[in-house]
């Protein structure tokens, strides 16, 4: 019996560790997150992906950011793509999270802690792709992408004034 090409089944496994114990304040993030990096790597067609989302305090993510990137100072989100992906493994990377950090812009914006940790992970998930925003066509670029990912997440715009 003939059969015909086989199809690889879409594989997404996302490990969220906790940290910190700030992030015990945040009810719901968890199903938040996975739900934002599943519609990610949908819309994006990702068909295979494994990462670790970790969610931690600015302490860590300063230290984090000083040996990586040489800045002394928290941040929101960092992205640390794997080193090597291949056919043969679908680990694209880990996506780090600093609750203060998250929690102040989110206070100073107005808007829902889940919503902006969704946009951070989402954000984060484009790094391990390949995408950035340092040259201006870039950034314009990765925040289509964002705004296309998060608005099927029924996420406002986070870019809009």
């Amino acid at each position: 019996m003939a059969r015909g090409p086989r199809r690889t089944k879409a594989v997404l496994t996302i490990d969220v560790l906790v940290e910190s114990g700030l992030w015990k304040k945040a009810r719901g993030v968890r199903p938040a997150i996975r739900r934002a990096v599943a519609k990610a790597a949908a819309t994006l067609s990702t068909p295979r992906a494994e990462l670790a989302i970790v969610l931690t305090d600015d302490s860590a993510i300063r230290l984090l950011n000083r040996a990586w990137r040489g800045i002394d100072a928290a941040t929101n989100v960092l992205s640390f793509p794997a080193p090597r992906v291949s056919a043969e493994t679908a680990l694209i990377g880990d996506i780090v999270l600093a609750y203060e950090t998250i929690a102040q812009e989110a206070r100073d914006e107005k808007k829902p802690f889940a919503h902006h940790v969704a946009h951070l992970v989402v954000h984060g998930f484009l790094h391990l792709l390949g995408y950035d925003h340092e040259r201006r066509k870039d950034a314009q670029a990765m925040e289509r992408t964002e705004r296309n990912i998060l608005r099927r997440l029924a996420i406002p715009d986070p870019y809009r004034s």
